[in-house]
């Protein structure tokens, strides 16, 4: 398999993800039927229209790479273990926040090689904004205005984001109460990964059932900021090293 060129790869996934939001943004006021998954997660006709449009486009640009997306039929371990690069995307990040209509959504898109994300682009359709990195790098543009992502020093008190749904977790709860001085902000989705990164937050704990997909574009781009997301034995997170899917509880820091 031959790795993507990902300096030529951007601009095409730049225009994909924008029109896949805007297809988005066209259920966003509507009334739409909501199943929900064994995972107990709600799955929309939006969710499966932006899966099949991103996985129509990646075919495209890339046709040699496999794919695996939150709305993919079930791929077992046994033909995953033998991939050594592929696209992970989730195509509708945050659909209870969709649903709930909090803006807070996004398209998360990376690129695993070897067990590691090396490419990841996250893109907020209510704000027509896209985060991404390239060439170990991390960006945001919008409105046609690039900068370049940097994280800042952590501030006192320490800036603590999470999810709207997080702040009951038993666990999140007796970890925010070690730390010393802290203000705690919520936020929907991966943007949560895209905020640190972008330095108006330093600090973001993850307890909570979390998959794969959630996480990957999202870890590339703070990184690529200048920070870490890594496990509870200080370790970066790894992908498609198992048979679940399911994130372990991490680390995401402004801090390397």
């Amino acid at each position: 398999m031959i790795r993507p060129m990902f300096d030529v790869l951007t601009p095409p996934l730049i225009k994909l993800t924008a029109e896949v939001g805007e297809t988005i943004m066209s259920f966003y006021k509507s009334d739409m039927s909501v199943e929900v998954k064994s995972d107990e997660t709600p799955l929309t006709i939006a969710d499966q229209t932006a899966h099949q449009l991103i996985v129509n486009g990646l075919e495209k640009l890339t046709p040699e790479v496999p794919i695996l997306s939150e709305e993919s039929d079930a791929i077992s371990f046994d033909e995953r273990s033998k991939w050594h690069e592929y696209w992970l995307i989730d195509p509708l990040d945050g659909t209870r926040d969709f649903l709930e209509h909090t803006g807070e959504f996004c398209i998360c898109i990376a690129y695993i090689k070897n067990h590691t994300p090396v490419f990841g682009m996250i893109y907020a359709p209510l704000t027509k904004t896209h985060y991404y990195t390239l060439n170990n790098q991390s960006f945001k543009l919008q409105n046609e205005v690039k900068q370049t992502l940097v994280t800042q020093p952590p501030s006192t008190p320490i800036k603590v984001v999470i999810g709207h749904h997080s702040f009951h977790n038993e666990q999140l709860k007796a970890h925010l109460k070690q730390q010393k001085d802290y203000q705690v902000s919520r936020l929907g989705s991966a943007l949560k990964f895209c905020q640190v990164a972008e330095g108006r937050y330093d600090y973001y704990p993850r307890f909570g059932p979390c998959s794969e997909w959630d996480t990957a574009a999202g870890m590339c781009i703070l990184q690529g900021a200048g920070g870490s997301v890594v496990d509870e034995q200080g370790e970066a997170l790894k992908y498609n090293t198992k048979d679940d899917l399911t994130s372990p509880v991490f680390f995401a820091s402004a801090k390397p």
